[in-house]
């Protein structure tokens, strides 16, 4: 079982950039995922959930409006689109999968089955 986060790196303030989550390993399309941020010093902020079957997506304020969550059940594979970067938007990145509706995507207590390793976007000039 592995997910295996891609598409960070180093960008300038207002630019763009599509993270990747590509799972393996079990079956993608039964399980909702979520995108993660932890930045240096801080606690890991849950930003954007998409339930299986793409019914409904959601998104924590601090992204709302800028970030677009999806995912290709075809290809194991969801996206994070993430629009007129910030410096507060730098961070490592992480996807998580959950197979249970259970508790808020949100929440910190909430279980997720799998974990990615991350990936590391900056926003600096």
């Amino acid at each position: 079982v592995q997910l295996v986060e891609s598409g960070g790196g180093l960008v300038q303030p207002g630019r763009s950039l599509n993270l990747s989550c590509l799972a393996s390993g079990f079956d993608f399309d039964w399980y909702g995922i979520g995108w993660f941020r932890q930045a240096p010093g801080k606690e890991r902020e849950a930003i954007s959930y998409i339930t299986n079957r793409e019914v409904q997506k959601y998104y924590a304020d601090s992204v709302k409006g800028r970030f677009t969550i999806s995912r290709d059940d075809a290809k194991y594979t969801a996206y994070l689109q993430m629009e007129s970067l910030q410096p507060a938007d730098t961070a490592v990145y992480y996807c998580a999968a959950r197979s249970s509706d259970l508790g808020p995507w949100y929440s910190p207590r909430t279980y997720y089955d799998y974990w990615g390793q991350g990936t590391r976007v900056t926003v600096s000039t």
